[in-house]
């Protein structure tokens, strides 16, 4: 057994008893996690957290007083920890874009309830929430008041010599840490971006509509679920729905597919940038970014074999270094960036002209 120094220090914030006890017991059956504190609403949470020093918050989000997503607002900006939102699966839920808003103040990640390993009467039970837990806590964050996005001052006509032998694709990949990593780079392209955005993020079942929706209010690119036999339009930034594997057939189209899982995952990410390097070759672009893991990795392999460009945020930006360590470490990686570095090299790829800020 570890040391105590060596526990993470885990507070749970929910308003329901019986699920404070089920978490508790859940949490502290690992020898790694310590449950320091339960806090009812989120008003309890704000006064706690500076208190008790937790590594990490469990956050639900309708509970009342204050709810999750005020909580998590306060307590980013004034005593910033980790943050990981628990909340019913998002089928269950009126309002899908809570939990994207929450990670937009600063949670780091979002699971549904009724996906936790060892929950009474989880339905598709695929997150292990020790390990996402210990993972979490070991995220250096900084406070985080959230701020508009600058507007850009001018743009000018794209150079088309780029697509003068065929439209380039753009694959991006990401899990833990993802759907804010997504937000900063596409909040960079602007709407009239030459080409396709294709993304696996993993995800927790349901919530990817409601990440595409949230998205979609905050960028100039439109941003949607890929749709199985889809064409892959310009200016649009496709998310792969939940449950599926996302491949490209030749025709440029979408073909959504009930295959097994590729090394746990379902999207997978390297089955994306095989099909990606299939049909595209040079035309195509991968990026990946935060997540835990290597999924991916082999995949780019391909994509880089067919002379495709290959980007990967850097580990000083990454909330979880896994998936870009696993595609540097196979030397398939062209540039590794800061994630505010991404669109810009994007743009510069492509002979489109960097925004510059207001």
């Amino acid at each position: 057994m570890n040391p105590p120094s060596a526990l993470k220090r885990v507070l749970i914030v929910d308003d329901s008893v019986l699920m404070c006890q089920v978490l508790t017991q859940l949490i502290s059956g690992d020898a790694q996690l310590s449950v320091v504190g339960v806090a009812h609403n989120g008003q309890e949470a704000v006064r706690m957290v500076p208190r008790l020093k937790p590594d990490v918050v469990l956050m639900d989000l309708g509970m009342p007083v204050m709810d999750g997503l005020e909580a998590t607002k306060q307590i980013m900006a004034y005593s910033p920890v980790p943050i990981l939102i628990m909340t019913m699966s998002a089928e269950y839920m009126n309002n899908l874009n809570l939990p994207f808003e929450a990670i937009s103040y600063g949670a780091l990640d979002v699971i549904g309830k009724l996906d936790i390993q060892g929950i009474p009467g989880a339905e598709s039970p695929t997150v292990d929430l020790s390990q996402r837990l210990k993972t979490l806590s070991s995220v250096k964050v900084i406070s985080h008041p959230l701020a508009k996005f600058e507007r850009l001052r001018q743009r000018r006509p794209f150079d088309k010599k780029m697509q003068s032998e065929g439209e380039p694709l753009v694959a991006i990949a990401s899990s833990t840490g993802g759907p804010q990593a997504l937000l900063t780079v596409l909040k960079a392209l602007p709407k009239d971006f030459p080409c396709g955005v294709v993304i696996v993020q993993h995800i927790s079942a349901g919530f990817a509509q409601g990440l595409a929706d949230w998205i979609n209010r905050e960028v100039e690119l439109t941003v949607k679920l890929a749709v199985d036999g889809e064409s892959i339009e310009p200016g649009i930034a496709y998310i792969c729905p939940s449950g599926v594997q996302l491949r490209i057939k030749k025709e440029r189209c979408f073909h959504l597919t009930q295959e097994p899982a590729c090394h746990g995952h379902k999207p997978s990410a390297t089955i994306l940038f095989e099909s990606v390097a299939e049909v595209y070759g040079n035309r195509a672009i991968g990026v990946i970014l935060t997540g835990m893991g290597a999924d991916g990795s082999t995949g780019l392999q391909k994509l880089h074999a067919a002379s495709g460009k290959v980007l990967a945020q850097d580990e000083a930006t990454s909330v979880v270094f896994g998936m870009p360590k696993a595609a540097i470490d196979l030397g398939v990686v062209d540039w590794v960036l800061p994630i505010d570095q991404i669109a810009p090299q994007l743009l510069k790829i492509l002979n489109l002209p960097v925004w510059t800020p207001l």
